[in-house]
């Protein structure tokens, strides 16, 4: 007999940026991704300020899902998907952001996407804004920097609320809200491209004004969540954290607390703000001794209170290890990278895969709130191969996946409340980090390379069939 509930929501994820394209299409305006060129795990891609020509845009046409939407959703609901994690392109519906009406056309493409969820019995699990906001608002704002951006969000959130009341149950705020805490996730996450900025990867950083941009996104975050709930009172809406699970690489103490750090601010911070409705305790010595000093309004502290999330949800890959050790090397990962764990291997673009550090994650988190869990993003980056007869023998893929539900399976065993699982990239698309489609997580292959060629045709993998019977068993049969 299954350990998870009857009603377990399996599905999948991806994100408007990564797989949509028809980037000019209808309407819709320029996001911070569609000046984003092709990289790579060698070469990181660049940030334009203006859309050279001549240039590869990996996310201008992704996997063209705006066209291909009808057929990438039946084969979901031919595995058997309860639920859709998909984003909404902020530049869909308000091209530039400070528009005063919404963009009919693009709220009538979700309109339809929506539709075609619901009559396969898939329930859409909408983010929404999900690693791209308009480039209009980067121009003249330099992104969630400024205050001006939590009214426009808000503005845009309440028009999806409206337009979607009674067909969609579950949302998200902003996807990986952590990233702010990161020097990536400038750019990335909050839409702020200082001075000097062309490289992805190592980008001008301004700590200040990046945890000014965190700040803002969460006073956004609770009062949508407010405006959610009195539009639609069925309504639950989530956080989604990017987990960092870091372990002390030693038991030296400088380790153990140099891991325990780098959980508070990278992980902590923002579940606490969204979930608890307050800044941490440990914050206020970060900020001191980091030279950040964050405006707040009076008003902000009630409005996060009365803001908190109904459930939580985080992407989770690997681990890493934490250590005041100079000699140690280092590995990469997602948005941020650690010391190699000697225990674990890696995949090929050098992320830690550790599935029983899913089962801790879960059980870290769920002690500490004690609400619904979800995990929206697991997944393996591989290079797949098509075989001469055609078919993609992905088994390392299942291997991963499987090993990672069974540490649910234990996790639920342990007590958690977990309310569902939504493999991250469950068809082929653009890497948010790399921008290159090499990076594939899929279980379904796209016809699409680095280099901007293919039919954008798409062929199941071996791994289908798999998930399938997973979902059908509700995760008693994993082999």
């Amino acid at each position: 007999m299954s350990v998870f509930t009857e009603n377990f929501l399996w599905g999948g994820a991806v994100a408007a940026n990564q797989c949509e394209g028809a980037w000019d299409v209808d309407g819709k305006g320029i996001s911070t991704s569609d000046v984003c060129t092709g990289g790579s795990h060698a070469k990181s891609k660049r940030i334009t300020r203006t859309i050279e020509p001549d240039t590869f845009y990996p996310s201008q046409e992704a996997i063209d899902f705006y066209h291909h939407y009808k057929e990438d959703i039946a084969m979901f609901a031919e595995m058997g998907f309860k639920v859709f994690r998909f984003s909404i392109a902020w530049t869909r519906i308000f091209p530039t952001g400070m528009e005063a009406e919404p963009n009919e056309a693009g709220l009538e493409f979700y309109d339809r996407v929506i539709e075609e969820c619901l009559s396969k019995n898939i329930e859409p699990l909408i983010t929404i804004s999900h690693y791209e906001m308009p480039f209009a608002l980067t121009e003249k704002y330099n992104g969630w920097s400024s205050r001006e951006c939590i009214d426009l969000y808000v503005r845009y959130a309440k028009t999806l609320f409206s337009r979607y009341k009674g067909k969609v149950k579950y949302w998200l705020t902003f996807n990986e809200i952590n990233a702010g805490t990161m020097s990536m996730g400038s750019f990335l996450s909050l839409g702020i491209l200082n001075e000097g900025t062309t490289d992805f990867t190592n980008q001008v950083d301004v700590p200040n004004l990046r945890f000014q941009g965190l700040h803002h996104q969460f006073v956004a975050s609770a009062l949508a969540v407010k405006a959610g709930h009195e539009i639609d009172p069925q309504t639950k809406i989530g956080c989604m954290i990017a987990y960092m699970t870091t372990y002390p690489l030693t038991c030296n103490p400088d380790d153990i607390l140099k891991a325990q750090k780098q959980n508070q601010i990278a992980n902590l911070l923002c579940g606490d703000v969204q979930v608890r409705g307050e800044y941490p305790h440990f914050m206020k010595r970060y900020f001191k001794e980091q030279n950040i000093e964050v405006a707040m309004k009076p008003g902000d502290a009630e409005i996060l209170k009365e803001g908190c999330v109904d459930f939580y949800t985080f992407s989770y890959y690997m681990s890493n290890c934490a250590t005041a050790s100079k000699e140690v090397g280092e590995t990469s990962g997602n948005i941020m990278g650690g010391a190699k764990n000697p225990y674990l291997e890696s995949s090929d673009w050098g992320w830690q895969i550790d599935p029983k550090g899913l089962r801790y994650t879960l059980n870290e988190i769920y002690g500490r709130y004690q609400i619904p869990l979800m995990v929206v993003e697991n997944g393996l980056g591989a290079y797949d191969k098509i075989e001469e007869d055609g078919t993609i023998q992905d088994d390392y893929r299942i291997d991963y996946l499987r090993k990672h539900i069974q540490q649910m399976e234990e996790a639920v065993a342990d007590g958690v409340e977990l309310m569902g699982y939504t493999p991250w990239g469950c068809i082929d698309l653009v890497s948010a980090s790399t921008g290159e489609m090499a990076k594939r997580y899929g279980f379904i292959y796209v016809e699409k390379y680095d280099d901007g060629s293919g039919d954008l045709s798409r062929r199941k993998k071996k791994s289908f069939d798999w998930y399938q019977k997973v979902i059908e068993t509700n995760g008693e049969v994993l082999d």
